[in-house]
C-alpha cells in the first residue's frame, strides 16, 4: 500500500526534504549512507531537513536503505511501482523499469509526494563493482499544506502532499544549484542582424536565405489570418513534421523558432557539467548561463580545420551542444562522428539548423532513435526567410518532449507560423528546399574560388554551409571599409574560439558574389601600409 513506513520517525517541524532511494539487492548501508550525505552536502542541503526516505515496495526492506535512514533517524516510505511509474521524471531508465516496474525509483520515490526536485538522480561513486553503480540517490522537497486555498468551484483544497503523477519536478528544481562564475568571454547575445539593421547594405552578414519567403508560402501564411480569433492548434503542423522526418508525433515539439529550444532546454533539463563546443552559434551557451549553469567549452581548432575529435568533450559532460553544419565555421561534422558523443546519462543536442542545405541532408542526425539522449533541433527560418514569424522544432525522445513542452508558455507558436510549419513540410516545399540546397552548393564553390585570388585571404575549405569562414589580418578594417563600399559582412570575434582576424560571409547569387569580390579588392588595396613594414 502506498505510504507504508518503516523506522523512526521524526517531528515533523521544518524537515521538507525527501530523499528516493534506489539500490541493489545486498547494497551496504555505509555506502547508501555515503551516498545520501555527499548528495545533500554537495547541493549545500542539511540532513536535519530530510523528512523521510523513500523507495519502491521491492525494495523496502533492503538492509541498507533501512540502515542509511536509521542513521538519518527517518522512516523508510515505500510505494508501489506502479505508482512510481506513473511519476514523470527526468532520468528515466529503460532497464531499470524492466527490473522493477517503474523507469526511476530513485526520482520518482522522491516525487511521487513532493513538490520539487532539488537534486536529479546521483549514483554511487566509486571505482569498482563494489560500490559503483549499486545505489542511485535523489532529493526532492515537500512543500508544507496551506489551509484554506480553494480550487476553481469554490472547494478548499491542500496544496501538499501531491498524489502520484500529479506533480511533475518544477522549473526551479530544472536548475540545479550552480554558480555561473566563469566569465562569458566575447559578446554571446551579438548576431548578424545588428550588422545590417537600419543600413542600406547588401546583406553578407545573415544567413536567410534571398528572396523569400516564396510567394506561395506568403499566400498560405495570409490564409491563417482569418483563424487568428481562434487559440492557435499545432496539432495539424507537429503531425506534419513528424510524417516528414518518419517519426512518431509524440517525439516533436513545435518551438518559436530553434533559439526557443535552446532557452527551454537549458531551463527545463537538470544537468550539471553542459558543454557547448566552439566555435558555433552563441546563442545555446547564453541561453544556459541565463539560467544559472556554469558552462564548459570545447574549442575546435582552426589548423584542425575546426573538425571535432569526440575525445575532447569531457566524460563528465551530462550536456553537449553542437551545430551540424556547423554555424559560423560551415563545417559539416560525420554523423558517426557525433554518435560517438553519445551515451546513457548524457543529453546530445545537434542544432542542424542548416542541414536542409546540404545536398541530400547527408549526416543528418534528425530521424535517428536509437542514439541515447539525442535532441536534433531544427530552424525553418533560414531556409524558407522566416526569421520574424519564428518557427522551429526540437525532435527528440517522447520523454525530453513532454519536458521541454512543460517549460515552455501557453500557446507559444502563433496559427501564422504553425501555417508556415505545415506548409513547409509538404512535398513541393521539400523539392524547392532540395534545389535550393543545390543552387547554394554551386554558389558556395563560386566565393570560394573568388576568394581563392586573394592571397591575404584564409578560407575553411571544408564549408558545407550556406556561409563560409574566412580569415585575414586586420579583418575589423576591412570588414569597415566593405560597409563603406555597400556590404554587411559578420564580424567573427563575438564566437568563442575565434577572433578579431575573422569574418564569416553568406553565400549568394553569382552576380552578387562578383560584387562583392571586387568590393573586397578595393577594402583590401586601400588598407594602409603599417609602419615598420
Amino acid at each position: 500500500m502506498t505510504g507504508a513506513s518503516v523506522g523512526p520517525g521524526p517531528e515533523s517541524g521544518a524537515r521538507s526534504l525527501v530523499v528516493g532511494v534506489g539500490a541493489r539487492r545486498g547494497a551496504c548501508g555505509d555506502v547508501v549512507f555515503a551516498l545520501i550525505e555527499a548528495v545533500l552536502s554537495g547541493a549545500g542541503l542539511d540532513p536535519a531537513d530530510v523528512l523521510e526516505v523513500a523507495t519502491v515496495d521491492a525494495k523496502g526492506d533492503e538492509p541498507g536503505i533501512v540502515g542509511a535512514a536509521a542513521r538519518l533517524g527517518v522512516p523508510v516510505r515505500t510505494h508501489p511501482a506502479g505508482a512510481l511509474a506513473a511519476v514523470r521524471v527526468p532520468h528515466p531508465s529503460g532497464a531499470v523499469g524492466a527490473a522493477v516496474g517503474t523507469p526511476s525509483v530513485a526520482e520518482a520515490a522522491a516525487l511521487i509526494e513532493a513538490d520539487e526536485l532539488v537534486v536529479p538522480k546521483t549514483r554511487a561513486p566509486g571505482g569498482n563493482t563494489s560500490s559503483k553503480g549499486v545505489a542511485t540517490c535523489a532529493v526532492a522537497r515537500r512543500r508544507p499544506a496551506v489551509a484554506g486555498t480553494s480550487d476553481v468551484s469554490g472547494r478548499k483544497t491542500s496544496t501538499s502532499p501531491v498524489t502520484a503523477g500529479s506533480r511533475p519536478f518544477t522549473m526551479a528544481a530544472m536548475n540545479p544549484p550552480t554558480r555561473n562564475i566563469e566569465s562569458a568571454g566575447p559578446d554571446l547575445r551579438h548576431h548578424g542582424d545588428a550588422e545590417v539593421r537600419g543600413e542600406n547594405l547588401t546583406d553578407l552578414a545573415v544567413n536567410v536565405r534571398t528572396h523569400t519567403p516564396p510567394e506561395w508560402l506568403r499566400e498560405r501564411i495570409a490564409a491563417s489570418l482569418t483563424s487568428l480569433a481562434a487559440y492557435p492548434d499545432g496539432s495539424s503542423a507537429r503531425a506534419a513534421v513528424a510524417g516528414r522526418h518518419g517519426l512518431p508525433a509524440e517525439r516533436v515539439l513545435l518551438t518559436a523558432g530553434a533559439a526557443e529550444a535552446f532557452v527551454l532546454l537549458a531551463r527545463a533539463l537538470p544537468v550539471r557539467h553542459p558543454v557547448v563546443v566552439h566555435p558555433q552559434f552563441t546563442e545555446p551557451e547564453a541561453a544556459l548561463r541565463a539560467a544559472g549553469h556554469g558552462v564548459g567549452r570545447v574549442l575546435l581548432r582552426a589548423e584542425d580545420g575546426f573538425r571535432l575529435d569526440p575525445a575532447a568533450v569531457p566524460e563528465e559532460a551530462d550536456l553537449v551542444v553542437i551545430g551540424n553544419p556547423t554555424n559560423p565555421t560551415s563545417v559539416l561534422h560525420p554523423a558517426a562522428l557525433l554518435e560517438r558523443l553519445a551515451r546513457p546519462g548524457r543529453t546530445l543536442v545537434v542544432d542542424e539548423a542548416f542541414m536542409d542545405v546540404v545536398p541530400g541532408e547527408r549526416e543528418a542526425l534528425c530521424g535517428r532513435t536509437d542514439i541515447p539522449g539525442l535532441v536534433v533541433l531544427r530552424s525553418l527560418t533560414k531556409t524558407w526567410g522566416l526569421a520574424g514569424l519564428r518557427i522551429g522544432y526540437v525532435l527528440a525522445d517522447p520523454q525530453t518532449v513532454a519536458l521541454l513542452s512543460e517549460a515552455q508558455p501557453l500557446w507559444p507558436v502563433s496559427s501564422p507560423a504553425l501555417a508556415a510549419a505545415e506548409a513547409c513540410m509538404e512535398p513541393r516545399a521539400l523539392v524547392e528546399a532540395a534545389e535550393a540546397a543545390d543552387r547554394i552548393t554551386v554558389d558556395r564553390a563560386h566565393l570560394l574560388a573568388g576568394l581563392a585570388e586573394f592571397s591575404e585571404v584564409e578560407t575553411v575549405e571544408t564549408a558545407r554551409g550556406p556561409f563560409v569562414l574566412v580569415r585575414l589580418e586586420r579583418a575589423a578594417e576591412v570588414r569597415e571599409r566593405l560597409r563603406l563600399l555597400g556590404f554587411a559582412a559578420r564580424r567573427g570575434d563575438t564566437f568563442p574560439g575565434l577572433g578579431p582576424q575573422w569574418l564569416r560571409l553568406a553565400v549568394r547569387d553569382r552576380a552578387t558574389t562578383n560584387r562583392f569580390l571586387q568590393a573586397l579588392d578595393q577594402a583590401v588595396q586601400a588598407l594602409p601600409a603599417r609602419s615598420g613594414r
